[in-house]
């Protein structure tokens, strides 16, 4: 069975930078839930990041791949710089992924760490633009397809390829 690794605050876990959640109700992830396939993650807490805590948005709208090469920098409202923290949850983030070789992940959209289409521009204004998060982004660049909650469908049928490949004949279990 396919390990699903799925955003803290989408399963109800008040993580998120004011203390919420942001529970998702779809029908599809609770199944995977009863399941046991889906591994709740933070990696804003899991970086060190309390919760509450700032807001924070990736300088210039910029995206995780900026931060990932040390273009840009994730700032708090405040003016912190919190990019040792994200750079620290997108790591822990992808061990977990590799511990349980999960290679489909969904993420809260929009996210500085969790966006897979979108991150705020930087502003703190509420403006969207394309880009990912610094977790999504170090995922897909290893290899995890990376979904927005709005994209439970996509992910389910990414899954379905993913277990329906053909095992490798090495004897090491991995599908192709």
């Amino acid at each position: 069975m396919e390990r699903i690794l799925v955003s803290a605050c989408l399963m109800g876990r008040k993580v998120r930078y004011d203390g919420a959640a942001k529970t998702s109700g779809d029908a599809l992830l609770a199944a995977w839930r009863e399941e046991g396939r889906l591994i709740p993650f933070c990696p804003e807490v899991e970086g060190g990041l309390p919760v509450p805590r700032p807001a924070a948005e990736i300088e210039n709208g910029a995206g995780g791949a900026a931060v990932l090469a040390g273009a840009a920098r994730v700032l708090t409202t405040e003016g912190s710089d919190v990019t040792g923290a994200f750079l620290a949850g997108a790591q822990a983030a992808l061990a977990v992924a590799r511990s349980f070789d999960v290679k489909v992940a969904i993420l809260k959209e929009g996210s500085p760490s969790c966006g897979s289409l979108t991150v705020y521009d930087g502003t703190f204004h509420g403006n969207r633009m394309p880009g990912r998060g610094v977790t999504s982004a170090l995922l897909e660049l290893h290899g995890v397809a990376v979904f927005g909650e709005d994209r439970i469908a996509e992910a389910a049928a990414r899954l379905r390829e993913i277990e329906a490949a053909p095992r490798s004949p090495e004897g090491a279990g991995e599908r192709q």
